[in-house]
């Protein structure tokens, strides 16, 4: 599976944003998708749980989807398996992100493409955690 093409200068353009809402967050500590919002929680981003399965995540409320978390957001990371991805981007786009984030090994062009229509900045295939280590 291919990547983005953008370039480390527009990656750490996106990490200045600091509302992040993380669809499929889990509660799970020993899961990827609980360890690297915990991560980003503690180098000072605002993470925000999307999970209908869970009332609370890190001590933070959970919601069921991404329209309903209050105020702006910045940033969607997304871990979801790609044929899921459609219907949380068409929710996602509800709330206007600066950025939609498909962590590593997702992708689902017809939901890129319509984040794009929207305006909206796409990264695909890469790791949220793993890009943050690396350009810091």
């Amino acid at each position: 599976m291919n990547r983005d093409n953008l370039s480390d200068d527009e990656i750490r353009e996106i990490f200045s944003l600091k509302k992040i809402a993380v669809v499929g967050m889990s509660q799970h500590p020993e899961k990827d998708a609980h360890m690297v919002p915990k991560y980003m929680s503690m180098h000072g981003y605002d993470v925000i749980p999307v999970n209908p399965n869970s009332d609370e995540i890190l001590g933070k409320k959970s919601y069921n989807v991404v329209s309903e978390v209050p105020g702006e957001i910045d940033v969607v990371n997304v871990f979801r398996p790609s044929e899921d991805v459609l219907p949380v981007i068409q929710e996602a786009i509800k709330k206007k992100p600066k950025v939609i984030w498909l962590q590593e090994g997702i992708h689902n062009e017809q939901a890129e493409e319509l984040a794009k229509k929207a305006g909206i900045k796409v990264v695909f295939n890469r790791c949220m955690f793993a890009e943050h280590r690396r350009l810091f």
